[in-house]
């Protein structure tokens, strides 16, 4: 899967979709590639106020538990109940469907520090 050139990516794999202020969050099709079958996804609660880096998600899989980590400081103001419904979103449309959260951006400097997809792709390579 090419990876989509209007995202930004944190080396822990997560990507950031922008619109305005609100940042969508998921993981790379790398990411689930790695983990396999995701079989739950465990999604933060509204409302709550994280810090780039900080542990927001959990997906889980037949392989791991793995975090899902806040590529950038913000406000959780919507979260995905069809990823909480149906896990295998996360693998078969990371990019679309398979999103996780939405956060409000609290930094236009933390999305400036996340890598372009050619960064990403050459870390992963």
């Amino acid at each position: 899967m090419n990876t989509p050139s209007n995202l930004r990516f944190a080396a822990s794999h997560e990507w950031v979709r922008l619109d305005g202020e609100i940042a969508t969050v998921g993981i790379s099709d790398h990411a689930q590639a790695e983990l396999t079958d995701v079989v739950f996804v465990e999604l933060p609660a509204m409302g709550r106020s994280v810090d780039a880096g900080d542990p927001t998600a959990v997906v889980e899989s037949v392989k791991a538990a793995s975090d899902i980590y806040a590529p950038i400081g913000g406000e959780v103001v919507e979260v995905n109940p069809e990823v909480e419904a149906d896990p295998s979103l996360v693998n078969t449309d990371p990019y679309g469907k398979g999103w996780i959260f939405k956060l409000q951006v609290k930094s236009a400097a933390d999305v400036d520090a996340l890598m372009d997809a050619a960064a990403y792709e050459a870390q992963i390579g």
